[in-house]
């Protein structure tokens, strides 16, 4: 590592060094209209300087919080290293949320200046404005269609910084003086939960307890000053700023901002980062679309990658199961990784990855065995908002076995005796905002705090992640199952995007469905299926039996665990509307809020074990064209072991 400051206590001081030991470093790239911009760390600490003082000027003292809201853009973290030298606090929130969420996270944490991204989000601050009397500036940095716009409490962020440049001309020292006034003590972020399982709730954060768990991060990844990083997820998400902002404040490393959700593939292959942080569910999509473009491809290519997953998945259970792979798979994963895998790594951008890490979810094994196979060292790490992440991790030679591995060295780890794993470590969280209840439900009188995931702590030291201990399930006759698990493997289909099982109280499991609207579009076109968009594609007899295929791998899987063989899906049916953040399905993250699926569907899940073939459902705000009750089918699934059972057609 390239002579980190371990002596610096706050993230504006280790910045102030950044600057001034590698001032000509790259620190933020970003790519607009197609062209790769170059941020410095001292051009960062420079913006860092002139935009906290004219945020002093303005009235902002330290210690108050600063919201700020869109998407991994330099100025955005310009704001938070401004914040932070002013000695405030950040307070980065979700750019898809909504102007109620917003309203309600500004009252919250007390925010008294907001910076946002774009119009989209100034148009929402200015909306709840009224709301939130505490909020008394909003800066906003991208002016297109804002130039007629006038409102006391507005700045545009190009003229704060030029106030600040005028600012610094008479007091030079300034900057450095605020700086040195700061202590590790001192809050630095507050970061909201996801809500996955309840309304969020704002976790606040020191800036000592953050720079550890960052440093542990990075000594975990083996991260130096010549790595580079995309930042795809929004800065709202603490693991996705501690992978970015976090790690180049600490380790000096480089920070890409990819420009839209569309382009990310392109970009990621023009920057081919070093270190990436994933989810599973944005590894569900990347093999979607390896799998979807392959099949559009046909002839020698198509068999040759066929033959290729067939081996990684063979491979990948075999050493799930503790097995070396043979001489003949061995000699078949050479050769396919010259012909299959290595093109594949160069065409996704990860042919220089050296650190790939997956949370926010399990990881099936299946999906971690194709990409270690492709030659990508993904890792899964778990770790909780309240934990700042980072918790545990996967080793070389963990990989595939189902478990996140084993606990860094500075964290302590346990089971209680209700099985929810507990963690001690200097990095956790402060408390929770203004609930000093909810802190004491969590956390006990010497130090463990309660995670609310269910796990077992293997006799290797290696973690095993359950489930969220509010969704763990029993079935009527008392076996104990994990949704989590049952569903990422669902997920593993390259036609299906999401699903959500039931069970509890039940005498079998069920599931609901959601198809990937592209993939399945796709298939739907090469196998000349006329359709209407995806409710009217979610309803076809034959979509439900590629989806009944699917099912019936996953239940031929499953049987040959006699601990999973009694967990094998029943009957499914697919769903008529996406899930997305934008319906209250998903969190901003990408976790599944089941209370919110299980409500909206709860009469097509009593259907399902009621033995109906249909359930009518009203769907007025699904889809354009539908309103309305319409019939959704149910469709019984293969399960292997009992005679009878039916596939669905």
């Amino acid at each position: 590592m390239a002579r980190e400051v371990a002596g610096r206590d706050t993230f504006a001081k280790l910045l102030f060094d950044q600057a001034a030991l590698r001032g000509d470093a790259s620190a933020i790239r970003e790519k607009r209209r197609g062209i790769w911009g170059n941020i410095t760390f001292r051009m960062l600490s420079d913006e860092a300087a002139h935009l906290s003082l004219a945020l002093a000027e303005r009235g902002i003292a330290r210690g108050e919080r600063v919201a700020v809201i869109g998407d991994n853009r330099p100025r955005l973290f310009g704001a938070i290293a401004a914040t932070h030298a002013l000695g405030g606090v950040a307070v980065p929130l979700y750019p898809d949320s909504s102007a109620e969420e917003v309203a309600g996270q500004l009252r919250a944490a007390r925010v008294s200046a907001v910076f946002a991204e774009d119009q989209e989000q100034v148009d929402k601050v200015l909306d709840i404005l009224p709301n939130c009397p505490g909020v008394r500036l909003v800066v906003y940095d991208d002016d297109r269609g804002m130039r007629h716009y006038v409102h006391p409490g507005l700045a545009d962020h190009g003229h704060l910084i030029d106030e600040g440049q005028a600012l610094a001309a008479k007091a030079p020292d300034a900057y450095r003086q605020a700086v040195a006034a700061g202590q590790g003590s001192d809050e630095a972020f507050v970061f909201f939960t996801s809500g996955a399982s309840g309304a969020p709730k704002g976790v606040v954060f020191t800036h000592a307890a953050l720079i550890g768990r960052t440093r542990a991060a990075v000594q975990a990844q083996g991260l130096t000053a010549s790595d580079t990083t995309l930042a795809f997820f929004p800065p709202g998400w603490l693991c996705q700023t501690m992978f970015s902002y976090m790690s180049s404040m600490v380790a000096g490393l480089c920070i890409c901002c990819p420009e839209s959700l569309e382009t990310l593939i392109d970009d990621m292959r023009e920057i081919a980062p070093t270190s990436l942080l994933t989810t599973p569910r944005m590894l569900d999509a990347i093999f979607s679309r390896i799998s979807t473009r392959m099949e559009e491809t046909g002839g020698i290519n198509l068999v040759l990658y066929r033959r290729a997953l067939a081996l990684a998945q063979r491979v990948g259970r075999q050493r799930m199961e503790g097995y070396a792979p043979g001489a003949v798979n061995r000699f078949g994963m050479a050769a396919y990784g010259a012909l299959i895998y290595a093109p594949l790594r160069d065409i996704l951008g990860m042919s220089r990855l050296r650190s790939a890490c997956s949370t926010g979810d399990t990881l099936d094994p299946a999906m971690q065995g194709f990409f270690q196979t492709l030659g990508i060292d993904l890792r899964q790490v778990y770790g909780a908002t309240e934990t700042a992440f980072f918790v545990a991790m996967q080793r070389h030679g963990d990989e595939g076995r189902g478990t996140v591995g084993k606990p860094l060295d500075d964290i302590a780890v346990r089971i209680s005796d209700r099985g929810e794993i507990e963690v001690r470590s200097d990095g956790l969280m402060a408390g929770y905002l203004d609930d000093p209840s909810a802190m004491a439900a969590v956390r006990s009188a010497d130090g463990w705090l309660r995670t609310g995931d269910a796990g077992i702590l293997e006799p290797d030291g290696n973690l095993r992640l359950v489930d969220r201990m509010d969704a763990i399930g029993r079935l009527a006759d008392g076996t104990v199952f994990a949704p989590r698990m049952l569903e990422s493997r669902i997920r593993f289909s390259p036609h299906i995007r999401d699903a959500v099982v039931v069970g509890d109280g039940r005498d079998g499991i069920c599931a609901l469905v959601d198809i990937d609207t592209l993939a399945v579009g796709r298939w739907a076109d090469d196998h000349a299926i006329a359709y209407m968009g995806h409710a009217d594609l979610a309803s076809q007899d034959e979509v439900y039996g590629l989806v009944a295929d699917w099912i019936a791998e996953v239940n031929a899987g499953l049987a040959r665990d006699p601990a999973t063989a009694a967990l094998q899906i029943r009957r499914f049916a697919l769903v008529p509307e996406e899930l997305g953040t934008e319906n209250g399905f998903l969190t901003p993250t990408g976790k599944v809020r089941r209370h919110a699926v299980t409500e909206r569907f709860a009469a097509l899940i009593e259907g399902l074990y009621a033995g109906q073939s249909e359930v009518m459902l009203e769907t007025a705000a699904v889809e354009e064209g539908h309103h309305g009750p319409v019939a959704l089918k149910i469709r019984e699934a293969s399960v292997v072991g009992v005679p009878g059972s039916r596939r669905a057609a």
